[in-house]
């Protein structure tokens, strides 16, 4: 069924800044396959994105269920013949109250692993070979700017401000580290592998925090996009969001 256009298969692009990045992926003319757990609102993201012009097909992916992901790549598969960018964007905050420090229960940060770590490299290592099979394969892994250890422990920095958590800002740290690993890896492949830090955008999913939010998804799609977009210029290993490279 491939047209020889660039595949790229977006997770978690049902909403927020996976929608934004889906949107914007295909307006530059690629193939855009919309991953959600809920088939019904990867549906509705896909069509929207028909509807403006371009190419997008719903794909049903919940990075948390194994024999599911291998049924996905089984299916891009059959469809497209490879995989050119995989944005692994699917993320949770999880039960905030379960990360405490002092009252932390363990399954409440499990399940904040299970997809913001353990999801990434389920999907990953499905889509590899499928990536392997594209001349110019980019990996965006989508972390945070909360995971920045360096930022995190700045007294004049406002993330330094945030409430203790072992769940979230602890697994996008992990994140960073298996992006660092999988760039070591493939880049004998000729696959870049990077992690963003798109920024506290105005989405469901940033939704409780303490400041204002004045980002849109569309601005925190950006930096996903052109790490996603970049010719052989395009940088590997490394941890990004609009301004540059983000300290670890």
């Amino acid at each position: 069924m491939s047209d020889g256009s660039t595949t790229a298969l977006v997770t978690g692009a049902n909403k927020g800044i996976g929608r934004a990045v889906a949107r914007r992926l295909a307006a530059l003319g690629m193939t855009v396959l919309v991953g959600a757990r809920d088939v019904d609102k990867g549906a509705e993201a896909a069509a929207e994105i028909r509807a403006a012009g371009g190419t997008a097909y719903p794909i049903g992916l919940d990075v948390t269920d194994p024999s599911g992901v291998t049924t996905a790549a089984e299916e891009v598969g059959d469809r497209f013949g490879r995989l050119d960018v995989l944005v692994n964007n699917a993320g949770i905050a999880g039960d905030l109250g379960a990360q405490a420090p002092g009252s932390t229960r363990l399954d409440g940060v499990r399940a904040v692993f299970e997809t913001n770590l353990f999801g990434v490299i389920t999907v990953t290592e499905a889509m590899l070979p499928l990536l392997r099979r594209s001349s110019a394969a980019r990996i965006v892994n989508v972390s945070s700017g909360t995971s920045s250890m360096t930022w995190t422990t700045d007294a004049t920095h406002y993330l330094s401000r945030m409430p203790s958590s072992l769940g979230y800002p602890v697994s996008k740290a992990a994140l960073n580290m298996l992006t660092v690993q999988y760039a070591k890896a493939l880049s004998r492949d000729g696959i870049l592998v990077n992690a963003v830090a798109p920024g506290a955008c105005d989405t469901d999913f940033a939704k409780g925090l303490p400041f204002q939010l004045t980002r849109t998804a569309d601005d925190g799609a950006e930096i996903v996009v052109r790490l996603a977009t970049q010719g052989r210029e395009c940088p590997t290993g490394g941890f990004f969001d609009d301004g540059g490279k983000v300290p670890w």
